[in-house]
């Protein structure tokens, strides 16, 4: 993939944020046992791991299980709408302001977790390098990075439409997409109606960018963070996971 002009990873705003949760179990999301299934990954790989950071942990769906499962967990997060759920939902867990760029927490976890292809906000491969470098310089020897893609180009469905209606008492949101491909990138328009009993009804419009970066261009982002990569078939989404292990330490 060529790179592009660069452009700042998008953070999703307050309007965003504030449904997030909502609409996307309505779309038959569990968070609960996507975490299961990844905290399980990773001891598998590395049994010892008793610490996991999730990057780009968005309102801390994931964080939730992840602190449950390990004696310590910690979150990055660049929406600051997202941070600030994620902290209410979290009292006395860490869930730092940061990009996946540039974070830097001075420290190592068991495992460094990036989901919901969050990666896929990346612009280039060189941001995309950037941001497994980070991830691997935050993980022990012999911890484990595990990394949700965004679609290969490949598999990647011009023109895929979907929508979602979600309700709880007094708020009803309705969800409506529509994805198209420019160049080695995803445009996908997202449209947010909201009602509510107190505020009456309110619109708006999300417009993401997301790259359709290869396999080949994720597994050389890990062999260059110097991770020993694998790609797992399926995955919490269907696009697969990468699994990177950092080498053990020599005695």
């Amino acid at each position: 993939m060529t790179s592009a002009t660069p452009r700042p990873v998008m953070a999703y705003s307050d309007d965003h944020a504030d449904i997030y949760d909502l609409i996307h179990s309505a779309r038959g999301r569990d968070w609960a046992a996507e975490a299961e299934a990844i905290s399980d990954l990773v001891t598998e790989r590395h049994p010892e791991a008793d610490s996991l950071l999730d990057v780009a942990c968005g309102t801390g769906q994931h964080l939730d299980t992840f602190r449950r499962r390990f004696t310590r967990a910690a979150g990055v997060e660049l929406s600051a709408g997202m941070r600030r759920i994620a902290q209410r939902r979290l009292p006395g867990t860490e869930v730092h302001l940061g990009d996946m760029r540039t974070f830097d927490l001075h420290g190592t976890y068991s495992a460094v977790t990036c989901l919901c292809f969050s990666v896929g906000y990346m612009a280039a491969v060189d941001e995309l390098e950037r941001a497994v470098d980070r991830m691997a310089h935050h993980v022990e020897p012999g911890g484990v990075v595990v990394l949700e893609p965004w679609w290969f180009p490949e598999r990647f469905l011009e023109g895929f439409v979907t929508g979602a209606v979600a309700q709880e008492d007094g708020r009803v949101v309705s969800r409506l997409s529509h994805s198209v491909r420019e160049g080695n990138a995803t445009k996908l328009t997202v449209r947010y109606t909201v009602a509510e009993s107190a505020t009456g009804i309110r619109e708006f419009t999300a417009h993401e960018i997301l790259s359709l970066f290869t396999r080949d261009e994720y597994e050389t982002a890990f062999t260059r963070a110097g991770l020993a990569v694998e790609y797992i078939e399926g995955g919490p989404n269907g696009r697969g996971l990468f699994v990177g292990v950092a080498p053990r330490s020599t005695p």
